[in-house]
């Protein structure tokens, strides 16, 4: 016997399931990238790009979360963009040379980055260097710092080793303000205390934080300082003894003085505009696990799109659906198979 449900009813449940679930209707099952647009009538016009691709900190599994964190708790339409396996349309961190998408970086707002080292063709690198040059703005996480590990590119410049005076240290040095050098906590065995700037309380990006807000198991990395240009420290990483949130602060260098893992600069691009760049050297898939941590990257995204008016403590940041991201690790190319279309996720 069919149930009939009454009309209110029925119009009650339907605006419920458009304020609560992104629409995501732009998503064909061939895209190779992921679309997770705002619910209908909420979108508030901004296009946030968020490009994938580590062998370790599965920002294949974080980067469509906090998609749907932006998209469906505060408007933002996302596309998530995947290193994908061009043999069979997979997602597969390990193939270094191909995240198919990046195309969409022409009409984007924002580009949010976790890759590392990526040696792309000039065909899809070429997007990306058009973007950053544009002076639009840009947040680099984790191994962003070591985006790129380009080979006899056009765009050799941006690769995380490059000597060159006018561009040391690639993308990750002169755009996010560091690049690669070493892990500074022991990687695995010395998770990391976030100590907010005291100079930096009333930075909007650190609206709705305290003391005891951040904690993660991803190790601090090792940066020069002072950093580069007009850089602004906003959260040091104090280095813990082990992986348990109450173990204590390492005694000795490690911590004298604590190293940034958060911070904002500005970066010039060739079209001669300057950007606002925030960059974290935290950002496993675990990290996002922490409500402090999803409240700094959407603070984040709001204050680089200039829209820090609009940040309160109380912004949603609950995750959306289930989240039970792996831990950081190598995987072989083998443990991929069979792996997960970007239209799966």
């Amino acid at each position: 016997m069919a149930i009939r449900w009454p009309l209110r009813l029925c119009a009650i449940f339907c605006l419920f399931a458009v304020a609560t679930f992104p629409c995501a209707s732009a998503q064909k099952p061939s895209d190779p990238w992921l679309t997770v647009s705002a619910p209908k009538g909420h979108s508030n016009g901004k296009t946030v790009v968020l490009i994938s691709g580590d062998e370790e900190y599965r920002s294949e599994e974080s980067l469509p979360q906090l998609a749907r964190i932006l998209a469906t708790r505060h408007g933002f339409n996302c596309i998530v963009l995947f290193a994908v396996d061009p043999k069979d349309g997979k997602i597969c961190p390990n193939v270094n040379n191909n995240i198919p998408g990046l195309e969409h970086l022409k009409r984007a707002d924002l580009m949010i980055i976790l890759t590392r080292w990526r040696n792309l063709p000039d065909d899809q690198m070429k997007w990306i260097a058009e973007y950053v040059e544009s002076g639009k703005p840009v947040i680099g996480i984790r191994t962003a710092t070591h985006a790129f590990n380009l080979k006899n590119s056009a765009f050799q410049k941006y690769t995380w080793d490059n000597k060159t005076t006018e561009y040391e240290g690639g993308f990750g040095r002169q755009v996010l303000g560091e690049t690669w050098i070493a892990h500074h906590g022991n990687h695995g065995k010395e998770a990391t205390r976030g100590v907010l700037a005291a100079d930096q309380m009333t930075n909007p990006i650190l609206t709705g934080l305290d003391a005891q807000s951040i904690f993660v198991p991803t190790d601090v990395y090792e940066v020069r300082l002072p950093l580069p240009g007009d850089s602004v420290p906003l959260v040091f990483g104090q280095v813990l003894e082990s992986m348990e949130e109450t173990s204590k602060p390492v005694e000795g260098p490690k911590n004298s003085p604590m190293l940034p893992i958060a911070w904002t600069r500005t970066y010039r691009g060739t079209a001669g505009r300057s950007a606002r760049v925030f960059t974290t050297t935290m950002g496993s898939a675990l990290d996002l696990q922490r409500e402090g941590v999803r409240r700094l990257l959407v603070n984040a995204v709001y204050w680089s799109l200039g829209l820090e008016k609009k940040i309160t403590p109380g912004l949603n940041v609950d995750t959306v659906g289930e989240y039970s991201p792996s831990p950081f690790s190598f995987r072989s190319l083998e443990s991929w198979k069979p792996g997960k279309t970007p239209s799966e996720m």
